[in-house]
């Protein structure tokens, strides 16, 4: 059955912010937020803003809130039970904060393996282990395919790694990494897996349990919501992890003991209003998590339209290298594209293109590494456009048209 087409007018009138002139193509640093992300963070600040723990009715609400929007989230992300789901303030707090709950488990001569393609936030708290004596490896990308090969990953696991970090999408090559074959690899050899998923989840469906992941994160500020993030753990593992609040909270108090402070509750409670929205595009499904995954199925081939006119544009100069794939083969390229132009520095050209009201971006884009590692962090760095469903083929149009007069000025 083929996979319906957004009504693009009903999805942009989601995303109050779209009306402000602008062509938005810096969604990889920031989403706009849904209309009803905001109205339930205004239910909770409104009709619920206690603190949770107390046996008077506003308060039971809130914890009632909070449970739903674990519950929210577990949906969104397939996840066995609420109870697998942490909140926090960002993906680099998670992170940062995993790597400390996990330090006991860990002894010197132990070895967590890192991606070169990886953003920093999940690399760096992997990095500050080895002053406890854990061996830090780099899982290399491969120049000629410009991807992350399991032959390259081989021979540096050990009897003594204990985890692999690894991106779903990079944020600047934007091809889908094989999570699924990675983590039945990493598992068959005894380790875990820690995905960072921030520029796959505003794109396509997850699946924690089908892909059985040991950790995903991503952040909601990308995935039309609040500046907020959420981690899934399989339940097993946050059992194992230290407690990072109180004294009194045992390792049995999961997941609050992962959530120094407690959660930000209006902004944990607008993930009600992300799962309603792709459940809502994915129309008559039978259930929730079917709605879901038809609601991403017609994000996916929106962002395939938008994605192939870009490539076919940048594809088509002479003076143009695009990092990643130049073809969207089975969907498996997000419309996120990295870019630069020969002899022009990035940097101008990003700045020229404000006056069109395009906003994109350029840099390393906090994945210095890898852009070092690719030796263009010269000249500006890298240009990026960073599309999602809400954007519209006439604005890819818009842009192109607006770099061939941008780069006929400066030639």
């Amino acid at each position: 059955m083929p996979t319906p087409a957004l009504d693009l007018t009903h999805v942009r009138s989601h995303f109050p912010g779209l009306s402000r002139g602008w062509t938005l193509f810096d969604n990889a640093g920031g989403s706009q937020i849904l209309r009803g992300a905001v109205e339930r963070m205004t239910e909770f600040l409104y009709e619920k803003n206690v603190q949770i723990g107390g046996s008077y009715e506003i308060s039971l609400a809130a914890a009632e809130a909070l449970r739903d929007a674990r519950a929210a989230a577990a949906t969104l992300m397939n996840a066995a039970r609420p109870e697998e789901i942490v909140f926090g303030p960002s993906t680099t707090v998670l992170l940062q904060n995993l790597a400390r709950a996990m330090r006991s488990q860990l002894r010197p001569g132990d070895e967590v393996i890192v991606t070169m393609s990886d953003h920093e936030s999940n690399i760096g708290p992997w990095v500050s282990l080895q002053e406890f004596g854990i061996v830090l490896k780099f899982w290399p990308l491969n120049h000629d395919t410009l991807s992350l090969e399991l032959d390259d990953l081989a021979p540096l696991m050990t009897d003594r790694t204990k985890l692999v970090a690894v991106t779903h999408v990079s944020n600047i090559l934007g091809q889908v990494n094989p999570v699924t074959e990675i983590a039945r690899f990493v598992h068959d050899r005894g380790a875990r897996i820690c995905v960072d998923a921030v520029a796959y989840a505003p794109h396509r469906a997850i699946d924690v349990e089908a892909w059985d992941v040991d950790y995903y994160v991503f952040s909601l500020y990308k995935t039309y919501g609040p500046h907020y993030a959420v981690m899934y753990g399989k339940h097993e593992h946050l059992l194992e992890l230290d407690t990072l609040y109180h004294y009194f909270y045992g390792k049995d108090k999961v997941p609050g003991k992962l959530e120094p402070g407690n959660p930000s509750y209006e902004c944990a409670y607008s993930t009600l209003a992300i799962r309603d929205y792709f459940a809502g595009l994915g129309g008559s499904a039978t259930t929730p998590r079917a709605a879901i995954e038809a609601g991403f199925a017609a994000v996916t081939a929106q962002e395939d339209a938008l994605v192939d006119r870009l490539l076919s544009y940048l594809t088509a100069r002479n003076d143009c290298r695009v990092f990643g794939a130049t073809t969207n083969v089975g969907s498996k390229r997000i419309p996120t594209v990295a870019f630069r132009f020969d002899g022009h520095d990035s940097a101008a050209l990003a700045k020229a293109m404000d006056a069109n009201k395009i906003a994109i971006r350029h840099g390393d884009f906090h994945s210095r590494r890898l852009v070092e590692d690719l030796g263009q962090m010269g000249d500006g760095g890298l240009l990026r456009v960073s599309m999602v469903h809400y954007n519209t083929l006439e604005e890819v149009d818009r842009l192109c048209a607006a770099l061939d007069s941008i780069l006929r000025k400066a030639a």
